[in-house]
């Protein structure tokens, strides 16, 4: 590919062969004219110095209109010339006008995106782990800056305004589902094991405060005699067989269990099916996350969540990353899925791009008449020059030979007329 410059020079010698073309050419008729002097007189040499004046006037008219459109000729300030230096600013809007409105129209850009596959691009894009890899980094990279462009208060009042949101008979039916998802996926079990392993572990804790209150019971129901002589014992039972069905519980195959599992099941369908249950449930979510404590509790998960996104952010490995790069993964496979969603985007993005047009054709504008304005005069002239001035040397040689042809006929015209014609 060339460079700029290799263009610019392969333009100036194109530029340089036309305009000795155009000067050679005036330079003949200039001959002409002297040279019909030195003929003999009769009709073909006075045809011939008309037809030569006519030219030689002809190409000075066009040499002027040409060379005052980019300087002075031979350097005089002759007024209306150098027409594009003396001109530069409104050049420069006229041109960023041209652009912005008849270039970038909406007709345009809509023909324009419409040959585009926007999802087909963005779909090839997040279906390349090379490309979601280092963007899920960027977008976890900024995390950080969005967290802290938040403030904490605002934060914890917003979590406060969305949690009764999700309370109420709403509530009651997104509960519903989740536990439902919960079940189906067999990770109730997973929820049972650990209620029952912290109940154990509680019990081995608390056993000998359980031991000292079950005796002080015993005693206080039987009599200090009885206490002394058995409530040691009833404590130790007690507590022996709490901890025995405990360990009948965590088998896969234990009553309490499956009892479990089927009361979960049932609390489902009636939050499902019963509607004055599905209130009822709200109401207690409602009144739960409507306690003060709650809210409380809300700000301590808010400042925990941050830090900890926080610090996950920063590490190219870290959950955030894995779950953004998942995210968009996920989005390419839907694109190339669904249809409908193609076509969603593809109308999504001609909507965003055509409402931004007339902001971004005014911007356009103003910054393509901000450049032209900031160009050092003689670089304009030379930059256009280089682009029109090859035309513009035919302009002159038309000029000449038509101004030569045309003075020769209507030389020729007269002549037939009116006889000798002094030309």
């Amino acid at each position: 590919m060339q460079s700029r410059s290799d263009a610019d020079a392969v333009l100036r010698r194109s530029l340089a062969r036309h305009r000795a073309f155009a000067t050679g050419l005036l330079v003949v008729m200039a001959g002409l004219v002297l040279f019909s002097y030195h003929l003999p007189p009769g009709y073909w040499t006075e045809l011939l110095q008309a037809g030569a004046k006519a030219g030689l006037v002809g190409g000075l008219a066009d040499w002027f209109a040409v060379t005052a459109l980019f300087r002075h000729p031979l350097g005089l300030p002759i007024p209306h010339t150098a027409i594009i230096p003396n001109q530069q600013e409104r050049l420069g809007r006229g041109l960023g006008g041209f652009v912005a409105n008849h270039v970038f129209t909406e007709a345009e850009v809509r023909r324009v995106i419409g040959r585009l596959d926007v999802s087909g691009i963005l779909r090839a894009f997040l279906s390349d782990p090379a490309s979601t890899r280092p963007a899920a980094q960027a977008l976890a990279g900024m995390l950080p800056r969005v967290l802290a462009s938040l403030e904490d208060g605002r934060a914890r009042r917003l979590l406060q305004r969305i949690a009764p949101r999700i309370a109420g008979a709403e509530g009651a039916r997104l509960l519903a589902r989740a536990l439902r998802a919960l079940v189906e996926g067999g990770r109730h079990h997973a929820v049972f094991d650990l209620a029952v392993r912290e109940l154990k572990t509680v019990l081995s804790g608390k056993e000998e405060q359980l031991r000292t209150a079950i005796a002080a019971r015993v005693r206080a129901e039987g009599g200090a005699v009885i206490g002394w002589l058995a409530g040691a014992t009833v404590a130790k039972r007690v507590l022996s067989a709490v901890n025995a069905e405990l360990e009948k519980v965590e088998p896969s195959d234990s009553d309490l269990r499956a009892a479990f599992e089927a009361w979960i099941r049932a609390e489902i369908e009636r939050l499902e099916t019963d509607p004055e249950r599905a209130a009822s449930v709200g109401r207690a979510l409602r009144a739960a996350v409507a306690h003060p404590s709650v809210a409380v509790w809300l700000g301590d998960v808010w400042a925990r969540l941050r830090a900890a996104l926080e610090a996950d952010a920063g590490n190219p490995e870290g959950r955030t990353v894995a779950v953004l790069e998942a995210g968009l993964a996920n989005a390419g496979h839907f694109l190339a899925e669904s249809e409908g969603a193609r076509e969603r985007l593809q109308r999504a993005a001609e909507r965003v791009l055509v409402a931004l047009l007339p902001a971004a054709r005014e911007r356009l504008s103003t910054f393509i008449a901000g450049v032209v304005r900031g160009w050092d005069p003689a670089t304009v002239v030379e930059k256009i020059e280089l682009r029109v001035g090859r035309d513009l040397q035919y302009v002159r040689v038309n000029g000449t030979v038509v101004g030569f042809l045309a003075g020769a006929a209507l030389y020729a015209l007269l002549q037939a007329m009116f006889g000798r014609v002094a030309f």
